[in-house]
C-alpha cells in the first residue's frame, strides 16, 4: 500500500489532509478539551434527523451562491448538510480544520480534559492530561462537567461541548481563558483555566509484572503505527501484550492500518465502500503472530479502532476483552468550501474480515469485562485464572 491515505483523494483538500475514519468531533474533543474525540473534535455541527441526501458538489454549490449573493457560505453549506440527514456530516470553519489538522499530528490548543456522555446525558471527565491546565486546577477523572462558560452542557453532543472549550481556533487561542462549572460528588464549583497549546503522546507503553507489556493508543495520529512497532519490538521475549484501546476515538485509518501490521502476517484488515466502489485494507507482511495478545475495548473505542479490533478479533489474533464498542463504521470525506470552510460527508462504510458491518453495531468482546479489564486481560495473558 502506498503511504497516501487508501480511500480516494479528497477534493481540493488544503495542506494534503488524508481522508479519515474519524469521528472527526470526538477526535478533537479529545484533542481539545484533552479527550481524545469523536472520535470523539473541532467545534463539529451536529446534523438533525433523516432527509434528502446531498453531495459535496450540493454543499459547494450552497456555499458558492451564498458567497456571491453575499451571504454566509458557511451558514449556507451547514443548512445543506442539515437536510442531509447524515449524522456525521460536519462544517468547519478553516481555523476549526486546521485545528483538526494540527490534532492529527498530536497538537492542540485546548485545557487537557478527556470527556464523555454518559446514559443520563451527563459529561464526566475520564482522563486529565498530566501538566495541564486542568491538571493544574485539581480536576480529576470522574468529575462532572455542569457549565462552560455559563452554558449548561447536560445532554448536549460531546461536539458542542468541546466547541465551548475550545471556543474559535482564531478567536480562542493559547492564553484565553474558559470558565468549567464542575461537580464531585456534593460539591459543586467554578474554575477558570487559560487554554494551553499541548502534545499529546497517542501512544504510551508500561511493563506490568511477569513479563506483560501494555500499549495503550489513545488515537490513531500520525506515527503511532510507528511507535506501536517500535513498542513490539522492545517488548520482553514471550512476553504478552494488552492492546488498550479504551476511549479511543479514531483517527488515521493509514496509523491503524500500521498497527494491525504489527501483528499480523499480511492479509486482510477491512473493506470498504466509497460511494458504492468495494476496496480493501491488507496488513504490510512480517508482523509478530507469535506474542499473545489481548486488545481492551469499551464503549469510546470507535471508528479506526474498531476497524482495528474487528481485524484482529475475525482473524484469531487477539482476545478482545471489556464492553461493546461505540459502532461508527462509516467513512468521511472533506471538501474546501468558497470562504474557506470545509465540508465533511459519509461516503461509505467498512466490515470487518468476516463481513460484520460495525455502523450502528459496534464489536462484541469474547470476554465481557468493566472497570477491571486490564486486569483480566492481565489474568488471561499471565494464565493465572481460568479466562472464561
Amino acid at each position: 500500500m502506498s503511504g497516501r491515505d487508501p480511500f480516494c483523494q479528497p477534493r481540493r483538500i488544503r495542506r494534503g489532509a488524508a481522508l479519515t475514519f474519524v469521528f472527526a468531533g470526538v477526535l478533537v474533543a479529545g484533542a481539545a478539551t484533552g479527550s481524545f474525540p469523536e472520535p470523539g473534535q473541532p467545534a463539529r455541527r451536529p446534523v438533525p434527523g433523516p432527509a434528502p441526501a446531498a453531495t459535496h458538489q450540493d454543499v459547494q454549490e450552497a456555499a458558492a451562491h451564498a458567497m456571491a449573493d453575499g451571504t454566509s457560505p458557511m451558514e449556507a453549506a451547514e443548512r445543506a448538510v442539515s437536510r442531509s440527514g447524515d449524522r456525521w456530516a460536519a462544517v468547519y470553519s478553516e481555523g476549526e480544520y486546521q485545528e483538526f489538522q494540527e490534532a492529527l499530528d498530536g497538537r492542540y490548543t485546548g485545557v487537557g480534559l478527556w470527556a464523555r456522555r454518559e446514559r443520563d446525558g451527563r459529561i464526566e471527565v475520564t482522563r486529565v492530561q498530566s501538566g495541564s491546565p486542568a491538571a493544574d486546577a485539581g480536576i480529576r477523572t470522574g468529575d462532572r462537567l455542569r457549565s462552560v462558560d455559563g452554558s449548561r452542557v447536560d445532554g448536549r453532543p460531546v461536539t458542542e461541548v468541546v466547541s465551548l472549550l475550545r471556543g474559535d481556533a482564531q478567536d480562542a487561542p493559547a492564553g484565553t481563558t474558559v470558565t468549567l462549572g464542575l461537580e464531585r460528588g456534593r460539591r459543586t464549583w467554578t474554575e477558570t483555566l487559560h487554554r494551553a497549546r499541548l502534545s499529546t503522546d497517542s501512544v504510551t507503553v508500561r511493563r506490568l509484572p511477569g513479563g506483560v507489556t501494555v500499549i495503550r493508543i489513545a488515537a490513531f495520529t500520525r506515527g503511532s503505527g510507528h511507535a506501536v512497532h517500535a513498542a513490539v519490538r522492545r517488548a520482553p521475549a514471550g512476553g504478552g501484550i494488552v492492546l488498550d484501546l479504551r476511549g479511543n476515538s479514531g483517527g488515521l485509518v493509514t496509523e491503524a492500518v500500521d498497527t494491525a501490521s504489527a501483528f499480523l502476517d499480511g492479509g486482510l484488515v477491512a473493506t470498504y465502500d466509497v460511494d458504492g466502489v468495494q476496496r480493501a485494507l491488507h496488513a504490510a507482511p512480517g508482523g509478530d503472530t507469535d506474542r499473545p495478545l489481548v486488545a481492551v475495548v469499551d464503549g469510546g473505542t470507535m471508528s479506526a479502532a474498531e476497524m482495528l479490533t474487528g481485524a484482529l478479533q475475525d482473524r484469531g489474533r487477539a482476545i478482545v476483552i471489556g464492553s461493546r464498542t461505540f459502532g461508527k463504521g462509516s467513512i468521511q470525506m472533506p471538501t474546501d468550501l468558497p470562504g474557506g470552510s470545509v465540508a465533511e460527508l459519509t461516503v461509505g462504510h467498512y466490515r470487518t474480515p468476516s463481513g460484520h458491518a460495525v455502523d450502528g453495531r459496534g464489536i462484541t468482546p469474547d470476554l465481557e469485562a468493566g472497570p477491571r479489564a486490564l486486569k483480566r486481560a492481565e489474568t488471561v495473558l499471565t494464565g493465572l485464572g481460568d479466562p472464561s
